[in-house]
C-alpha cells in the first residue's frame, strides 16, 4: 500500500450496521509512502492508522 498527504483512506465497515470510515491522510510516516499513515477522519477525531485488507487508498487527483 502506497499513499501520499492528501489522500483519502477509506476503511470498510467489516460487520453488518457498522458505517465505513473516511478520512484525510495528513502525515506518511513510512519511507516512500509506507504505512502507518496519521489520518484526520471525517468525523473529526484523529489517529495513527496501520491499514489492514479492510482498507484502501483514494488517491488525490492531480
Amino acid at each position: 500500500m502506497r499513499a501520499a498527504v492528501g489522500d483519502r483512506l477509506h476503511v470498510h465497515g467489516r460487520r453488518v450496521g457498522n458505517a465505513d470510515a473516511l478520512g484525510e491522510i495528513v502525515e506518511v510516516r513510512g519511507a516512500d509512502g509506507a504505512p502507518p499513515y496519521l489520518v484526520k477522519f471525517d468525523d473529526g477525531h484523529q489517529g495513527l492508522v496501520f491499514p489492514g485488507p479492510d482498507c484502501e487508498v483514494e488517491h488525490e487527483s492531480p
